[in-house]
């Protein structure tokens, strides 16, 4: 049977938002252009797989505040979430199993 944990609210506030980020941060990446500089197109088929980039007209500074932004959030997100003085109170091999569940706790239903 699984173990439940009692998660601090703070802790789980934070987990949350640490995934709300990540999204966030993954959704403007797809969109950007692969360069964050200008940099002409290419084609290279001499590989394993041929590999093709359009011309990409590089990153707005807008577009490089947002991602800097997003990241240092993300980087801040998850040292606090995983320093989070809970850790310290869970025993080694439960450790590993709350922060597995910790990191699924928003995402999934309550299971029987």
């Amino acid at each position: 049977m699984a173990t439940p944990y009692d998660f601090p609210s703070d802790l789980l506030a934070g987990q949350e938002e640490l995934h709300q980020v990540r999204a966030e941060l993954s959704a403007l990446l797809k969109r950007l252009p692969w360069s964050v500089v200008p940099l002409d197109g290419f084609s290279d088929d001499n590989g394993w797989r041929k590999v093709e980039r359009p011309a990409s007209p590089g990153w707005t500074e807008d577009d490089q505040a947002k991602v800097e932004k997003l990241r240092r959030r993300e980087h801040e997100l998850a040292v606090f979430v995983s320093g989070h003085r809970f850790w310290s109170a869970t025993a080694g091999a439960d450790r590993v199993d709350a922060r597995t569940r910790l990191k699924h706790v928003h995402g999934a239903p309550d299971g029987p």
